[in-house]
């Protein structure tokens, strides 16, 4: 019995790291660009865009289309930032464990 009280110590402590760990990562903001700054984004470790700034520069109605592409590349790279800091904080609480259903 002493071993599974133990076990249950860890895992409420577990559980208590990844909750802090988390509280963390949302409140983090991840600032990205494109298009050689052309294009800025920032989003949170929830997911949600806080701002996109567009140089004015930048709007040309003979090409919306490239305007568009960095939109898209500033939004992936935001995404892809998230994601491997969401990794990489819940692998240092769960000790590189891969828990489905936690990222």
């Amino acid at each position: 019995m002493q071993n599974m009280n133990q076990l249950m110590k860890q895992a409420q402590k577990m559980q208590q790291q990844m909750l802090r760990s988390q509280q963390e990562l949302e409140s983090k903001i991840f600032e990205v660009s494109a298009g050689g700054g052309v294009v800025k984004l920032e989003m949170t470790g929830k997911y949600e865009v806080k701002s996109l700034t567009i140089d004015p520069e930048a709007v040309s109605p003979d090409d919306v289309e490239m305007l568009q592409d960095m939109i898209l590349a500033a939004l992936t790279e935001a995404h892809g930032k998230v994601a491997e800091a969401t990794e990489e904080i819940m692998g240092q609480v769960t000790g590189g464990m891969k828990i489905p259903g936690l990222i």
